[in-house]
């Protein structure tokens, strides 16, 4: 239980998400059609309170003396991804929301598509769609990879 518990958390993680709870879960011994949707389920939880109220705290803390660099870091961070995917995608943003979402690198995952979905104002029931969408791309993506790996050295 304890395995699935962190796997879940792990999933909620900004900046790690489910790209590194899949190959924890696997590797704690979950098979991947348990911990993908996990993991799928905690990465999407936090999505309607980032897009809701992310940019309102973030815009908040960005002039207070504690949260000042770190908040104006996920301001700017948000604002730059957001408008470089708005500039490449066009019309398609929302396709490139899901991408974005979905190629597993550092810096891309639900929470900086979603922060950047709030900062362009996009439709909230379109991005949402996109990001489960890439987070199920990324979650099959990094099961792949995970089983690979685990494979590779038993």
């Amino acid at each position: 239980m304890k395995g699935y518990i962190l796997t879940f958390l792990i999933s909620m993680v900004p900046l790690v998400e489910l790209r590194g709870g899949v190959p924890y879960g696997i590797i704690m011994g979950i098979p991947w059609q348990k911990a993908l949707p996990l993991c799928m389920i905690a990465n999407m939880i936090p999505v309607p309170f980032i897009f809701f109220f992310a940019r309102k705290v973030l815009i908040w803390g960005s002039d207070k003396k504690y949260t000042r660099r770190f908040f104006t870091f996920c301001l700017e961070k948000g604002q730059h991804g957001g408008e470089k995917l708005k500039a490449k995608a066009g019309r398609g943003i929302y396709v490139a929301l899901l991408l974005f979402v979905g190629i597993p690198v550092p810096g891309t995952g639900a929470w900086t598509g979603t922060l950047a979905a709030s900062m362009l104002d996009l439709d909230f029931k379109k991005s949402v769609i996109a990001v489960l969408l890439g987070v199920l791309l990324a979650g099959a993506i990094m099961t792949v990879l995970s089983l690979l790996g685990v494979t590779a050295f038993t």
